[in-house]
């Protein structure tokens, strides 16, 4: 398999999802501005959205879209638990956080990444994008993971988006100015999450240490 990133990205994502799971992967650094990969190819012919991530198979197929390629990550070893079995309530659930996470805390973080070109519409989504994380503090009140006791696909994705509020590299190239001090079971969430060591293993790869 390969897995195309960019370092810091919603790719981190499906990699710590592979250390998590101790699968071989090839991984494939994209130029996002170049849309170029490492030994110099046109990541268009790859991906003709131009974003990342995306999982190549074995047999040549692709996979697109970070929460379907960490459930069939998650599916390959489904005795670790890192998705709940298919058809269960709990796997609903799953799929419920992985939606919110895409649609309200993804996409939320995208104008203030090109605060610049967003202009005055950051002080419209910024408020609401603080609004949903404080939402996420209080889901996670007297829990250790997302869906309880077990770590699961949705946090390593909750971990890679809330990183860029926390990342001091990206808030001085991007803007991204979200404060988390205040959200006490966010803050502990992402700090235990963080020393997990398939996370640390992506975050040293990625030169994100």
């Amino acid at each position: 398999m390969k897995l195309y990133y960019i370092p810091g990205s919603c790719s981190l994502s499906p990699h710590i999802v592979l250390n998590e799971l101790g699968l071989d992967a090839t991984l494939v650094k994209v130029d996002h501005r170049q849309h170029r990969t490492e030994d110099g190819a046109d990541y268009l012919g790859v991906n003709s959205l131009g974003y990342v991530p995306i999982l190549e198979l074995d047999d040549g197929s692709r996979l697109r879209e970070g929460p379907a390629i960490v459930q069939y990550l998650a599916d390959l070893k489904p005795e670790l638990g890192l998705v709940p079995r298919n058809g269960t309530m709990e796997r609903y659930r799953l799929q419920e956080w992985l939606s919110f996470l895409t649609s309200e805390i993804h996409k939320g973080f995208i104008p203030l990444l090109y605060a610049g070109l967003a202009g005055k519409y950051v002080e419209t989504v910024k408020p609401k994008l603080q609004q949903r994380f404080a939402w996420i503090d209080e889901q996670l009140a007297g829990r250790q993971y997302l869906l309880g006791d077990t770590f699961t696909v949705a946090d390593a994705y909750l971990f890679a988006l809330t990183g860029w509020g926390q990342a001091h590299w990206l808030k001085s190239t991007f803007k991204a100015e979200i404060h988390f001090d205040q959200l006490s079971n966010l803050q502990a969430w992402y700090d235990a999450v963080r020393q997990r060591p398939a996370v640390r293993q992506a975050l040293q790869k990625e030169g994100l240490e």
